[in-house]
Order: C-alpha cells, then sequence, then structure tokens
C-alpha cells in the first residue's frame, strides 16, 4: 500500500551536513519526497509534535534539543514507505543500530539519532498535520 511518512532530520544531522546523505538514502531506495521544508522549533511545536512525552523526565532535554538548530520536515511517499524508513533509520539507539542503517552509519547517540520517522499510519498523519498544509504537499502523477 501506497503511505506517506514523516521524516524529521533533527538540528544534529543538520549541523553535521547530513541532508544531502540522508535524502541521497531515501531517494535511492525508491522512495518520493513531496514536500520538505527547513525549520525552526519552537516551544509550541516542541508540544504539538512530541507533547506525548510532555511528562517524562527526559523531555526537558529533548525539548532543548530539537530546538537548538534548524531541522528539515519531510514528507516521504512510497510502497510501505513506513515501515521500510523505519527499518533504513535504525533503533532509537544509536548503539543497537546495525550498520548500513543511518542511525548505525551516522549517529552519536540516543537522543542525537540524526532522524525521526513516524511509527504508525495514524502517528504519521498526525505529525504531518504538524508541519504541513495539503495544499503543500504534492502528488506524484506517475504514482
Amino acid at each position: 500500500m501506497i503511505e506517506q511518512t514523516l521524516v524529521l532530520i533533527k538540528p544534529d544531522g543538520v549541523r553535521r551536513g547530513l541532508i544531502g546523505e540522508v535524502i541521497r538514502r531515501i531517494e535511492a531506495k525508491g522512495l518520493r519526497i513531496v514536500a520538505m521544508k527547513m525549520l525552526q522549533f519552537d516551544e509550541t511545536l516542541t508540544r504539538r509534535h512530541y507533547g506525548q512525552y510532555a511528562k517524562e523526565d527526559f523531555y526537558p532535554a529533548l525539548s532543548r534539543f530539537i530546538q537548538s538548530g534548524p531541522s528539515v520536515a519531510m514528507v516521504v511517499e512510497g510502497l510501505e514507505a513506513i515501515g521500510i524508513v523505519r527499518l533504513m533509520m535504525g533503533p532509537t539507539r544509536a548503539l543497537d543500530a546495525a550498520p548500513g542503517t543511518i542511525r548505525g552509519d551516522l549517529a552519536l547517540g540516543t537522543r542525537e539519532n540524526i532522524v525521526h520517522g513516524s511509527d504508525s499510519p495514524a502517528a504519521a498523519r498526525r505529525e504531518i498535520a504538524c508541519f504541513f498544509r495539503k495544499k503543500e504537499i504534492f502528488r506524484n502523477a506517475n504514482a
């Protein structure tokens, strides 16, 4: 099934000049980027995107990190895009991520792990709506 998912290149990935590498891997896999923007998280966007973690002990550090520099938000589309992107990213904890995955090859830790990807169709819909209006998402006529 054709799916859309949100992919974020987090501030560590932007700071380290890895935007092109993440995009290259997504496109090489045959997935399409149908919307993309660079943005700066503020407290409102942080709460909208990560609000389910607001009462967790790690939330203040997560909030500081995600607001520490620009991020790139993308809507990625393709056959089973959610699962494929999650496999490409590897586990959240960089030490658990296999070589060949984005995190296994590039991430430095659990928080500074380069990317975020939606974990379900419901999460993808909610997360995409945090960053993009429907008219900002381009449909591929050949899809």
